[in-house]
């Protein structure tokens, strides 16, 4: 969503660091041209105007125009501003610890995405080992109840429907539910609302009261532009909501309004919605998305992505692979992890200065190239897999025509294997040299050959 705002200021960037020394006039060109890039990103006039004119009074500093590194001075001014303004701190989820069940009650707008918000909320929930009960309280919208049971069947999440009629009365039930059938934590999914529509807005404050939510988050769909300003302000007059999850911030609008909310309302940006997969709601850290807006990627974030689908017998298989080699059946294995840990654009896109390859070059990010692989060595026997040097021509000319690829991809990713196998080798003998000088040397231009090199499919 950010790639043409992050295109504009990172090429600003580009020009104040070819010079050796920056003059105001220098700074006031960069500042005009940050302001043009949040403006065309569709964020709030206001928010522009407060957010360049702090940076312009920072990088103004004398200490910052006589230093040696002006420039880098300057993104780092940026940088630490642009993180206040999403939100300076991650904003936790706050839940009472003295309160069984406690309560959820999401707001919006019709069509941001609430219902699915709902549904992801609580698979993120489950997976932290809580046990939550979702409430379909949106009796307005028909298939809404359908539509969130569908969700929670999915997700092995109970749903609670009540009459169906009667929003106030199913979400005060569904607290009955909940303790019923010890649920420590209730989502309360409201039906969604126009701004101008009094009567559906006093139903969000009855619900309020009847169940007094421990948070109200209001679900905010990304893609709405400057008008974002003016709804999430009727809804913190009229709810007072204590944070905001920010949904389809995968889409390709020009993404605003995730830059205007926190300033406008001072309510924290809690979560952000990735995708459409239950996995897609993702904790909000404002430092990272903040450095992705610059392309400086976010490194800890793909850690944090690789250490959540890693388990017991990934550890012991990479240990196997230092001791034996590198199988196709390994590589298969990766892949599926790439998968899970949300593709190869998703992981791409976290590594600094990335983004701006995959905008010239967008097959390289195709999750297809995946798929295409996984019918290749799934053309394989166990032996061919275990042992890919005994692949002749013959074998070679077979597995393309059982794969419905050509020859020549066959060739390619045998090639890549090689490679790989290569680098186990190198690994291998880099943990038999015990850490001394040498193998820290070895291992440090091993990375920087793989840092230059292509992803290994």
């Amino acid at each position: 969503m950010f790639n043409s705002l992050s295109d504009r200021l990172q090429d600003t960037f580009e020009r104040l660091r070819g010079k050796g020394r920056l003059t105001e006039d220098d700074i006031n060109v960069a500042m005009r041209e940050i302001r043009m890039a949040l403006l065309e990103a569709d964020v709030n006039y206001r928010v522009v105007k407060g957010f360049v004119g702090r940076c312009k009074e920072k990088c103004l500093d004398a200490e910052v125009l006589d230093s040696l590194t002006p420039a880098q001075n300057v993104v780092r001014i940026v940088l630490d501003e642009l993180t206040s303004l999403l939100g300076s701190t991650d904003s936790k989820l706050t839940l009472a610890q003295n309160r069984t069940p406690n309560v959820i009650m999401l707001v919006g707008l019709q069509g941001s995405g609430k219902t699915t918000a709902a549904a992801k909320l609580a698979y993120l929930l489950k997976s932290q080992g809580h046990s939550p009960l979702l409430a379909a309280c949106d009796t307005h919208r028909p298939a809404a109840a359908d539509q969130l049971a569908t969700l929670g069947g999915e997700i092995g999440v109970s749903v609670f429907r009540g009459d169906g009629r009667d929003a106030v009365a199913v979400a005060s039930a569904s607290i009955r539910e909940a303790v019923d059938h010890l649920n420590d934590i209730v989502i309360v999914d409201t039906a969604g609302r126009l701004q101008i529509d009094e009567e559906m807005m006093q139903e969000a404050v009855a619900i309020k009261h009847a169940v007094k939510p421990d948070q109200i988050l209001m679900v905010v769909d990304a893609m709405t532009g400057q008008d974002i300003v003016n709804v999430v302000t009727e809804f913190a007059n009229r709810v007072d909501f204590d944070g905001v999850i920010m949904s389809k911030l995968d889409g390709d609008a020009r993404g605003g309004g995730a830059l205007s909310v926190r300033e406008v309302t001072g309510k924290p940006i809690k979560f952000v919605s990735m995708g459409e997969k239950p996995d897609s709601l993702e904790v909000f850290h404002p430092d990272r998305m903040a450095k992705r807006i610059l392309g400086m990627g976010d490194v800890v974030g793909i850690i944090e992505q690789a250490q959540k689908v890693a388990d017991e017998q990934q550890i012991e298989d990479a240990e196997r692979m230092l001791r034996e080699g590198f199988t196709m059946d390994d590589l298969l294995a990766q892949m599926q992890q790439i998968r899970k840990m949300g593709g190869l654009a998703k992981i791409m896109g976290m590594i600094p200065g990335m983004e701006r390859a995959m905008a010239q070059m967008p097959q390289a990010a195709d999750d297809s190239q995946l798929t295409r692989i996984e019918a290749i060595i799934h053309s394989m026997t166990r032996e061919e897999r275990a042992r890919p040097k005994i692949i002749n021509g013959q074998r070679r000319r077979r597995i393309a025509s059982g794969s419905g690829r050509s020859v020549q991809e066959v060739n390619q990713l045998i090639k890549q294997w090689d490679e790989m196998n290569k680098m186990m080798g190198k690994m291998r003998g880099l943990a038999a040299q015990g850490g001394g000088k040498k193998g820290r040397r070895a291992m440090q231009q091993m990375m920087r050959n793989m840092g230059g090199g292509k992803l290994p499919f």
